[in-house]
């Protein structure tokens, strides 16, 4: 049970959960453990975890939602009465939404705001996709530079590979550049973050549906990802974390933060990340 998902906070009416990139929020077809309400329906379950007498009471509602390889704060609701509250306040979008991102390249500016509407991509070949249109929906999202990356390898290698040899074209210089950056959303239309940093020229790490190369994602879905391709990706989940909710509910301001999971914050086997100079204040 240890194991279902990290809690960040609990009481009689909430459970906060770091959710880990890969895990769906939404059941599956497989099994309970495979999307995180079925994880969370099993840890209220188990004997210990709440009072024997409100264990028939408890019906766990997601009051939001991440995409599967996005990580972070997630606020479960133990009730319908708190969900329907709770659901109010993201509805009127007053709650502020705060993320973490690597992505490829140098950003030129610390700060910047991305005014882009959205709407369903006519020429992808993926149902899901989304992509910055004249007649979408308004979307805003804003960015701050944290730090410059670079990458401390030189080259991709296959893992577990008997000769370690580099893929042909995956050489990667030391002065590779990446950029770590605070996010703010303010109208979360699906895939926001990532269409917007995609739009500008910087697509999210990891990014398989985004990052320039949709047949990515077809491969992962189809189950058909080789080894060139991971090297390309090089982080087996995209790059952005959910770190911080803010809210105002019952009277009370109401803050949940999560820390990136260390592949996320450190880089991978593959490929680490380290700080360049930092951007000026």
């Amino acid at each position: 049970m240890e194991h279902l998902f990290d809690i960040l906070f609990e009481n009689d009416e909430l459970l906060v959960i770091n959710k880990p990139g890969g895990l769906v929020c939404h059941p599956t077809k497989t099994d309970e453990y495979s999307s995180l309400i079925g994880r969370v329906r099993l840890y209220l379950a188990a004997p210990g975890s709440v009072p024997a007498s409100s264990r028939q009471s408890l019906h766990p509602h997601l009051v939001n939602r991440l995409d599967r390889e996005t990580s972070g704060v997630i606020l479960v609701a133990k009730s319908a009465v708190v969900a329907g509250e709770l659901g109010k306040i993201w509805e009127a979008r007053a709650v502020e939404k705060e993320y973490l991102a690597i992505v490829h390249g140098c950003i030129g500016a610390d700060h910047g705001i991305i005014d882009a509407p959205l709407g369903k991509d006519l020429e992808s070949s993926v149902a899901i996709k989304d992509c910055v249109r004249s007649d979408g929906a308004p979307a805003r999202t804003e960015y701050w530079l944290e730090q410059r990356l670079s990458s401390l390898h030189s080259e991709f290698k296959v893992q577990g590979s008997r000769s370690e040899v580099p893929f042909p074209g995956s050489q990667l210089s030391t002065l590779t550049p990446f950029s770590l950056l605070r996010i703010r959303s303010y109208t979360g239309r699906k895939h926001q973050i990532r269409i917007h940093l995609a739009h500008i020229g910087h697509p999210i790490v990891g990014d398989k549906l985004y990052g320039g190369d949709e047949d990515l994602y077809l491969a992962l879905v189809q189950n058909r990802l080789t080894d060139e391709q991971r090297a390309r990706l090089i982080l087996p989940h995209h790059a952005l974390h959910a770190s911080k909710l803010r809210f105002f509910w019952r009277e009370a301001e109401h803050v949940f933060e999560a820390p990136p999971d260390p592949r996320f914050a450190a880089g991978s086997s593959r490929i680490s990340f380290r700080s360049t100079k930092p951007p000026q204040r």
